[in-house]
């Protein structure tokens, strides 16, 4: 029997219309526009999340940039033994490209950067920021000035070549070049501690091609329809080995973060996908092997990894290590999910790893569910799409 989606919190209408936004890939497929059969659902209350900030009004390559310098009320708190507060907020997919997206950044609070009383807050960007290099620096100056230390790492909108107007050669060469902004605004492309928490983010590339083999350019040794990509991707982490050696021994907690999907279980299944072949093109199994290396000896709640990409709103527990997806996503998105803007960005970590594992529609289904990867039956919302699909064409 095809499972229905998790309750959720909102009316029925609202719900349906999260429904649609979630059952396909942004970057591929539009879905329907209301979700009309999909089943209603009981409210729920939602708990506010403590500390999470609210918007004002609601080639070589380098992989490692100069680490940005801790606020100096907190160097000086921490040299008199003061007691301070961590704070690590996440996001991803912030697509500044729209106007609205790139207003939602400029909202964010301008006091927050030295944290509470003297600690340091920090922000973890997992890629997709924006299409062209431009509003990339703009974008992560806002943020870079919001917080006290930022770290990024590129996603596939990122490295997109289509509206640079012939200023890359190729897409490793924008890479170069993101990176090199990075290093100029003093945002952390490379490992390093923050408090007791070690932040490591991790290069990766999915397996095969999508959209990406007409928007991005590659050497001729790099091939769009096989795992040269996300090799060579997963091959830069390299350079930074003796840093995440380092961190590796010096954290109590890590979280290491991506744009790519590390594992399948982080994804609806197809059947209930209006996009089915979405499962072939977000990922590589490379990056979970790599973060499940650093991972390795970290004890129970001790271990975290934040991605992007589907735009799924996610928050589970897989093999003993959190996996989160806070995406800002497409405005026509956050209109139609159960999760506001206000949870954005997610404040996972304060002194510790937040324990609330936060409502999400497909996290919420699947943290109640099992996978049933023998089922080849279609939900039924994504049947009857398809069968209206047919009936006009």
């Amino acid at each position: 029997m095809t499972p229905h989606l998790p309750t959720v919190s909102s009316s029925a209408s609202s719900t349906r219309a999260a429904a649609a936004a979630h059952h396909h890939h942004p970057h591929l497929l539009d879905g329907p526009s209301s979700a009309a059969a999909a089943p209603h659902h009981r409210r729920r209350r939602r708990r506010r999340v403590p500390g999470c900030l609210r918007p004002r009004g609601a080639t070589t390559v380098r992989c490692c940039a100069a680490a940005a310098p801790a606020p100096q009320a907190a160097v000086r708190a921490r040299a008199a033994g003061a007691v301070t507060t961590t704070r690590v907020f996440v996001v991803s997919d912030l697509h500044t490209d729209y106007p609205e997206n790139m207003d939602w950044v400029r909202r964010l609070p301008a006091e927050v950067g030295a944290g509470e009383g003297d600690g340091v807050d920090a922000l973890v960007v997992a890629g997709d920021v924006a299409e062209t290099r431009d509003n990339f620096a703009r974008t992560m100056e806002v943020l870079r000035e919001r917080f006290g230390a930022v770290f990024y790492i590129p996603g596939n909108h990122d490295l997109w070549l289509r509206r640079e107007g012939g200023r890359y050669m190729d897409s490793l060469e924008k890479l170069t070049a993101l990176l090199d902004a990075c290093s100029e605004l003093g945002v952390d492309t490379g490992p390093r501690m923050i408090g007791d928490l070690g932040i490591i983010p991790l290069f990766s590339w999915y397996h095969k091609a999508c959209k990406d083999f007409h928007a991005c350019k590659w050497p001729s040794d790099l091939a769009n329809d096989d795992e040269s990509l996300a090799l060579y991707f997963d091959k830069l982490n390299d350079k930074n080995h003796d840093a995440i050696e380092e961190v590796k021994n010096s954290s109590k907690q890590i979280l290491t973060f991506s744009h790519f999907v590390p594992r399948q279980e982080l994804c609806p299944e197809k059947r209930m996908l209006y996009y089915p072949y979405l499962p072939k093109v977000i990922g590589s199994d490379f990056l979970e092997r790599r973060l499940r290396d650093i991972h390795s000896n970290r004890k129970d709640g001790s271990a975290c990894h934040v991605f992007g990409h589907t735009h799924f709103c996610w928050d589970s527990v897989v093999d003993e290590i959190r996996y989160v997806q806070a995406p800002l996503a497409y405005p026509r998105e956050r209109k139609r999910r159960m999760n506001s803007e206000g949870w954005l960005p997610f404040c996972v970590y304060r002194d510790g790893f937040n324990p609330e594992i936060y409502p999400a529609l497909w996290s919420d289904y699947y943290n109640k569910n099992k996978r049933e990867p023998e089922n080849t039956q279609l939900a039924p919302w994504v049947a009857r799409h398809f069968a209206k699909y047919h009936k006009f064409h």
